[in-house]
């Protein structure tokens, strides 16, 4: 059925009112819309007979007709469908080594930033390392200077208290 008969059925769900033309013609069959049940619509279809058929309608019992081909016409067709295939092949290939060529530029990108963050976490570490050793000793050298001092004042105290005892005694 064509979209003709699909709109009235979905009309005549809305409308309980029968249609006043409910005989509808497509081609070779005729559909009559009979009377509405509880549990729906209901139609019935009547395909005409081929004798029926008007005269300007085509006939369908008789195959189109193929026209004789010469062998230079089939020659030229698979020449051509070779052609055809040969030109598709070639897309193919071509489209292939752009794919690859691509993935190749993808992967050494990849490659190429892995490198230059490996250098430079590397970089990076090695700055915290000498920042860490710079550190480091600078602390040391504070402890040691700390401790010179302590005993540069610790030999004063002795010089002082030997004074002392000296004179005292």
């Amino acid at each position: 059925m064509k979209e003709l008969s699909v709109l009235s059925l979905i009309c005549s769900c809305f409308y309980t009112q029968p249609h006043p033309n409910t005989i509808y013609q497509y081609g070779d069959m005729e559909v009559k819309q009979l009377d509405k049940r509880a549990s729906g619509q209901s139609f019935e279809v009547i395909l005409k007979s081929p004798s029926d058929l008007s005269p300007e309608s085509p006939m369908l019992s008789s195959p189109p007709k193929k026209k004789d081909t010469s062998l230079e016409e089939l020659q030229k067709r698979l020449e051509a469908a070779e052609e055809r295939r040969k030109t598709q092949e070639a897309q193919v290939l071509k489209q292939l080594a752009e794919r690859r060529e691509h993935e190749r530029e993808v992967l050494h990108k990849a490659l190429e930033e892995n490198n230059n963050f490996s250098r430079q976490a590397e970089e990076k570490l090695n700055y915290k390392m000498e920042l860490s050793k710079e550190i480091r000793e600078a602390h040391l050298a504070a402890l040691r200077e700390r401790l010179r001092e302590k005993e540069l004042h610790a030999a004063e105290v002795r010089r002082n208290k030997e004074q002392r005892e000296e004179m005292s005694g």
